[in-house]
């Protein structure tokens, strides 16, 4: 027991020192957002399991409130609309999920999100693709090395960490700084 606490703050400590290095990055999708949001376009966030979590998680900060009462933000996490994903995935397949809500609802003053652990995830990759295809912005939370999904986005916010908690917990946290830094900026505007 003693030793998987002791391994778990080990891991924390290296994913904290990689997202350290990642402020310029965090830096960069804040003022997307922040863009995104002045030109009267919403953020779309995707992921699949607990990144599905965290992508509702990030929309719900910013449709309702982070820190301080404000006028609320347009977001949407496209991993809640069970009978979308439940239709597009048996009439096309899983991995076009994301990509289909993203030619429906997806316009160029838009930002897109994609929220995956290892970079690879298929239905994410698509969903970027067509985000691409639009004119689209694109983020991606990655962790490892970033995956395919790296070299696709446009800013890549990427933790160098083998450790997947540990990746998940330092997306949460750069989602809620990215959060706070809109939060003021559009606060003050």
């Amino acid at each position: 027991m003693d030793q998987i606490i002791s391994n778990s703050i080990k891991n924390c400590k290296q994913a904290l020192a990689a997202l350290e290095a990642n402020q310029e990055t965090i830096k960069k999708i804040a003022s997307l957002c922040i863009w995104t949001l002045q030109n009267k376009g919403k953020i779309i966030l995707m992921g699949n399991g607990g990144r599905a979590a965290d992508a509702q998680h990030l929309a719900a900060e910013f449709v309702g409130r982070f820190k301080m009462d404000r006028a609320a933000l347009p977001a949407l996490a496209l991993s809640i609309n069970t009978s979308i994903l439940t239709a597009v995935g048996n009439d096309y397949g899983f991995d076009e999920v994301f990509a289909r809500q993203i030619s429906a609802l997806a316009n160029p003053e838009d930002i897109v999100v994609g929220i995956s652990t290892s970079g690879n995830s298929k239905n994410v990759i698509k969903a970027i693709k067509k985000a691409k295809e639009k004119g689209i912005k694109t983020v991606g939370f990655l962790g490892k090395d970033g995956g395919e999904l790296k070299k696709l986005v446009d800013v890549a916010l990427v933790i160098a960490s083998a450790d997947t908690p540990r990746i998940q917990e330092m997306h949460i946290l750069s989602g809620h700084i990215i959060c706070e830094i809109v939060e003021k900026a559009l606060a003050q505007k």
